[in-house]
Order: structure tokens, then C-alpha cells, then sequence
């Protein structure tokens, strides 16, 4: 990370949001439901030195968050932007600073916050990932595979993913689809790296069966109770053997001390959307690291820019364990960068050496599938 000596002000003179509709390669489905498509909120923010991308990691409805597309579009037009325009602004963490009077809404934040990192990288001629602090020349990755129609669906596409190199495997469980499939899952491949993800489907009522688990030799557990909740999930992390990994609790670095000290889980799933942006998810990197609790950069079904965003973030040195951040073609047929996120035969990303976040926006191809869009220029 570059000292604020080495920085200059970026004065923001122009803010452009974005909103695509890209359907998915595949349906994607959690406790939560079943998506063919993604509402994506692309931010475009405009200084006299460079120009900055950010993408809102929202969904369509609020499931995983009570923020969506439309409220991120609204909060980002009345008060963030606002809030900033016109601004000269030393570095991103103050840009941060300035905008902890919104209360929550962190997504709409991290949205214009990332865009303003990006534009600073760029305007210094370094990657964001170095400009940021991280020390990965490559990031192992990991893939989620979603909520099935069979068994036997899944199986064939875990053993898609392995044959690609993914280094993990992450499948989606909910109550009734959870044991039987894990040992399913298990019989055919007993000894690849696993874990499971329940986006908050269970309940205090349900610990004798997320207690079963463990017989299944899993990396983790991840979210299994509720989205808020850090007491239960310590009740629940005292009863079985598995790792619990928080993400949704967890909303900003004081939730992840809160978790630590009650025990509460043994790993952390860092999402810089989740988090407000770049500065607060290092702050929580930087908290977990210094209790020595593992962290690793969950995914949001974000495009390419999102995704080169979580790319940067997991360069930070406590991002010990493969993260959600895969190869473009996964997810979109076409993507909204140039060149698309790659992944290495052995399951690496390579952060890019260009200045930013490394990699081009196709903004033809964007501007041709915007949904709408709207300019926000300073006087």
C-alpha cells in the first residue's frame, strides 16, 4: 500500500450509473431460490486523471441483502453521489469516511468506493491489487456449484470443475438437500477439498442434523444459521467439529471481532460488496489475520469488473484459502471486461500488472445492453 505522501487528490467530476441484464450460462440456485439472469449495476466515476469502474454486487430482490438494484440505483443517486461530486479526495479510505453518515447500504457504497480506488491506481501507474497491499502473485481459486435437480448432476459437474483445476469445491445445501447429497458427494470423491454452504437455511432446531455433518470431513460450514446472527452460531460452533465461516453476519470489521471473541466461527468469508468496499474488507483482513482466523473472498455472480475488484482484494496475505473467484466464461458468455478473467490449468488467477484493476471495460458492448443509465456531472 502506497503512503498518502505518495498520492495526490482526485477531484470527482463525473459519475455514470449503468444497469445491464446479462443472463447466466447456467441457473444458479441457493436456500435462497433459483436465478437465470443478473440485474448488474455498473458505476463509472470520472476524474481530471483518470477514470475509475466499480460494479454493485445487489441482486434483483432482497434475499441474501435487504438492498437491491433499484435501492443501490436510488441511494447511489440521492445521497452517495452527492456526497462526493465535485470532491477532491486524498485517498480512498477518506473517501470511505465520508460516506459512514448513510447508514448501511454498504453495497451502494463499495459500489462508488472501488470505482474511486481503481481511478487512484490507475492515476498512479500501479495495479490496484499492489496499490492495496497485497503481496499473491497468483490466487488459488475455488468454484460454488448451486442447488442441483439431481444427485447426479451435481456429481457431473464437480467433476467438470475438477477437471478445470479448481482447487475447492463449494455446493449449496438447504434442509433437504444436505446430508444424503454430501455423502453422495463424498462416496464418489472422498478426498478432494469440500465444503457447504447454507445461506442462513437452518435453524437452533436444526443443530442434531448440521451436526451430522461432520463425519464428512469438510472444510467448513458456511452461514448455516441466520443472516444476523453471531450467539447461536457460537452455541452451534461449540457442539460440532467443523469450522463454521461466517458472511453474511458479518457486515463491517466489528461484527468479525464480535465473532471472534464469542467464538463463533473459525473462518471468515470476506466480501468487499458486503463490507462497503475495498478499505473496510482490508480492515477486517487485517483484524482476522491478527487473531490468526483464515479468511477467503466469497463471490456475488459479480461480471468481470466486480470480479477483478475480489481479484486485488485477494492478493491481501490472510487470503490463505481458495476463494469464489473463478474464470468469466462460468458464469456469462460474454463479459463485461477485456480480456475475461482466465484461470490457470493448476487453478490460479494471475493479477494483472496494468495500472487499476488491470483489465479493460468493453463499453460498447455495455452501452448496447444497458437497461438505462444516468450521468451525474459536477458544477
Amino acid at each position: 500500500m502506497l503512503h498518502s505522501a505518495d498520492m495526490a487528490g482526485l477531484k470527482i467530476e463525473e459519475v455514470t450509473l449503468r444497469e445491464i441484464r446479462l443472463p447466466l450460462v447456467n441457473f444458479f440456485e441457493t436456500s435462497f431460490g433459483r436465478v437465470y439472469e443478473r440485474r448488474v449495476l455498473l458505476l463509472e466515476l470520472r476524474t481530471e486523471a483518470s477514470t475509475g469502474w466499480g460494479e454493485c454486487v445487489a441482486d434483483d430482490a432482497p434475499r441474501y441483502s435487504y438492498e437491491t438494484v433499484d435501492t443501490a440505483w436510488a441511494i447511489l443517486k440521492r445521497f452517495v453521489v452527492p456526497t462526493i461530486l465535485g470532491c477532491t479526495i486524498e485517498d480512498p479510505d477518506e473517501l470511505s469516511k465520508m460516506l459512514k453518515s448513510i447508514r448501511g447500504h454498504s453495497m451502494a457504497k463499495a459500489c462508488v468506493e472501488s470505482a474511486f480506488w481503481d481511478a487512484q491506481a490507475k492515476s498512479l501507474g500501479v495495479p490496484l491489487w499492489q496499490f492495496l497491499g497485497g503481496t499473491r502473485s497468483k490466487i488459488p481459486c475455488g468454484v460454488s456449484i448451486g442447488i442441483q435437480d439431481s444427485p447426479e448432476e451435481l456429481l457431473r459437474k464437480i467433476e467438470k470443475e475438477l477437471r478445470s483445476g479448481y482447487q475447492r469445491i463449494k455446493i449449496k445445501i438447504k434442509p433437504g438437500w444436505d446430508t444424503e447429497i454430501v455423502r453422495e458427494v463424498r462416496r464418489r470423491f472422498p478426498k478432494i477439498p469440500l465444503m457447504v454452504d447454507a445461506n442462513s437455511a437452518y435453524t437452533a432446531a436444526d443443530f442434531d442434523r448440521l451436526r451430522e455433518l461432520d463425519q464428512f470431513d469438510l472444510m467448513m460450514i458456511e452461514q448455516p444459521l441466520a443472516h444476523d446472527d453471531v450467539f447461536l452460531h457460537g452455541k452451534l460452533q461449540d457442539q460440532i467439529q467443523t469450522p463454521i465461516c461466517l458472511d453474511e453476519s458479518i457486515r463491517h470489521s466489528a461484527d468479525a471481532l464480535q465473532a471472534i471473541e464469542l467464538e463463533a466461527c473459525r473462518i471468515i468469508n470476506i466480501k468487499m460488496g458486503r463490507l462497503g468496499g475495498h478499505a473496510e474488507a482490508r480492515r477486517t483482513h487485517d483484524l482476522c489475520q491478527s487473531h490468526q482466523i483464515p479468511v477467503w473472498c466469497g463471490g456475488m455472480l459479480e461480471t468481470g469488473i466486480g470480479r477483478a475488484h475480489n481479484v486485488a482484494l485477494s492478493t491481501l496475505q490472510n487470503f490463505t484459502l481458495p476463494g469464489d473467484v473463478t474464470a468469466s466464461h462460468r458464469y456469462f458468455r460474454r463479459d463485461t471486461i477485456r480480456p475475461s478473467v482466465e484461470v490457470t490449468a493448476d487453478g490460479h488467477i494471475i493479477p494483472s500488472d496494468e495500472a487499476g484493476i488491470g483489465y479493460e471495460p468493453d463499453i460498447d458492448w455495455i452501452r448496447e445492453n444497458m437497461d438505462q443509465y444516468e450521468v451525474f456531472t459536477a458544477d
